[in-house]
């Protein structure tokens, strides 16, 4: 066999295996999607071509958080409009929402949360997508077990509206699987879910994958995969058991990357983490 030879087989082989990963990750049942935010395009209708020009299967959207004439940036019938032409025209689904004005007023403390929760409940269903992120973060993040009974009520409140426009809102935080299953008990409805993210769970000393398998599919409406402030891969998260136990407890939709990004290398960052988890998920 020539040399020639030889690097013509290799380079098909190598090829061939690509193409075969690729396919392989297109029949998993996770997609993997990406939020806009780390897109730096925070409520911005462009985060959907550029989710889908960098090769995820999904984007999820955020509301924004410096209101415009009293109300959250997205929630304009044009925005809501131009985000479904986007999402149709480049074939790239709007995989979910995120109150992220409550990094403003938080839910567990304030009124204003409980309207914005529900304003954004109305753009989730107009936008035909399900899951609605919940953040409890910095000053609002549940530290106690009256907060957690507080968040809890305000949710059974604000549950039968999502529930009659068929949205999920998913709570995102810093406690751990039993305390969130807690305030689903709390909330009394099946439209409560836990929006696992490894990261926060890793930095928060959970054990990831025995807090996935524990809360099984019904309970979790979402993943965010990252290991900020490094790749996917080169910090101490090790992926593979998370793909492993997601399979395991048979979940079927996304896990949204939410890594962090250079601002002149946003495009090639994502890249390599999208790469990267694709790669995992082929071989797990």
């Amino acid at each position: 066999m020539t040399d020639m030879t030889r690097r013509g087989l290799l380079k098909s082989t190598l090829v061939a295996g690509a193409t075969a990963r690729i396919a392989f990750a297109k029949k998993d049942k996770i997609r993997i999607g990406v939020t806009d935010w780390n897109l730096d395009r925070g409520a911005d209708p462009e985060s959907v071509p550029l989710a889908a020009r960098l090769g995820f299967e999904g984007v999820q959207v955020s509301f924004g958080q410096k209101l415009i004439d009293g109300k959250m940036p997205a929630d304009n019938p044009e925005t809501i409009a131009r985000y479904l032409k986007l999402s149709k025209d480049n074939n790239i689904p709007i995989d979910g929402a995120c109150v992220d004005r409550l990094h403003t007023d938080g839910l567990k403390s304030t009124k204003a949360g409980q309207k914005w929760v529900l304003d954004s409940i109305r753009l989730t269903k107009d936008l035909h997508t399900k899951v609605l992120l919940l953040p409890f973060f910095g000053k609002w993040a549940l530290k106690n077990r009256e907060e957690m009974d507080h968040t809890g009520d305000v949710l059974r409140d604000l549950a039968p509206e999502a529930e009659k426009a068929g949205v999920i809102l998913g709570l995102e935080d810093t406690i751990s699987a039993e305390d969130n299953v807690r305030i689903m008990d709390r909330a009394r409805s099946k439209n409560v879910l836990v929006y696992y993210d490894v990261g926060n769970s890793t930095n928060n000393g959970f054990d990831v994958v025995k807090e996935i398998r524990w809360l099984g599919k019904d309970r979790i409406c979402q993943f965010h995969f990252k290991d900020n402030p490094h790749f996917l891969g080169d910090g101490k998260i090790q992926f593979a058991p998370i793909i492993h136990a997601i399979r395991d407890i048979g979940y079927s939709g996304y896990a949204n990357l939410e890594t962090d990004a250079g601002k002149n290398t946003l495009e090639a960052d994502m890249r390599r983490n999208l790469l990267y988890i694709r790669d995992v998920m082929a071989h797990a």
